[in-house]
């Protein structure tokens, strides 16, 4: 791996260090078990962590992310643990090539990164369109008061003598919608020295019952909400949403 894509891979994975995977794993095991719902399609896989957990709990998983830089980091932890998982290059809202899916993820808030609704509405018609009749959808996204509250208590810092980063916040064009804008001071390995970049990002969330309602529109059912990696349903001050539906 080139010193680029390591340097993107340190970062996102620091970024997401305080993710629980296995507990994504085991809601997606609790209601979804590998030997009756094999085929898994990860959207917005990212570096591949939780691919790769899934996989080793039995899953057939592929990935998608739109993302080159994303993908090659993937492919390169796949190669490292000696896995193969087909990954490909693609918008979530834009997503062909994948029929009878057993089980599809969108997870870590990447439904976020989704500016429009008419996006976010199009992928989930998508989502339908590639599960077999059964088939379960699972995903999580950012609280309103996450976005309104607790994204406004910015800057943010972290340090851990090999990345540090400075990251503000502030209140995105859209209602309920951010821009994050983060510094990063990356130690290189060689010299000791630190080397400084940026990166920018935006999201948006939706009301928990706006996406309801556009899941049972596109035909899904049993739709189910929960919140803060708990059964529990979610209340005003809630901070992440799950939430799964059958087709």
């Amino acid at each position: 791996m080139n010193s680029s894509y390591e340097r993107f891979a340190i970062v996102y994975d620091e970024l997401m260090q305080d993710i629980p995977y296995g507990q994504y794993v085991n809601w997606v095991k609790k209601h979804a078990p590998n030997e009756q719902y094999p085929k898994l399609l990860d959207v917005g896989c990212g570096t591949g962590t939780l691919s790769l957990c899934f996989h080793q709990e039995g899953y057939e998983v592929s990935g998608i992310d739109l993302s080159e830089d994303m993908l090659t980091v993937a492919y390169e932890r796949m190669q490292a643990n000696g896995v193969t998982i087909p990954l490909f290059m693609m918008s979530m809202d834009e997503l062909e090539g994948f029929t009878d899916l057993d089980v599809v993820t969108i997870p870590i808030d990447s439904i976020n990164y989704l500016a429009k609704s008419d996006a976010v509405i199009e992928t989930l018609k998508r989502i339908y369109d590639s599960l077999r009749d059964g088939g379960q959808l699972f995903f999580d996204v950012h609280s309103l008061f996450k976005m309104d509250h607790i994204f406004m208590e910015s800057p943010f810092t972290y340090d851990d003598g090999e990345v540090t980063y400075i990251w503000y916040t502030e209140p995105g064009e859209f209602e309920h919608s951010i821009f994050h804008q983060m510094t990063f001071f990356v130690k290189e390995e060689t010299s000791g020295l630190f080397e400084r970049f940026e990166e920018e990002h935006f999201q948006r969330t939706f009301p928990a019952d706006l996406y309801v309602k556009w899941l049972k529109e596109i035909g899904y059912t049993d739709v189910a909400v929960t919140a803060d990696w708990t059964d529990e349903s979610p209340t005003q001050e809630s901070e992440r949403i799950f939430i799964r539906a059958i087709k």
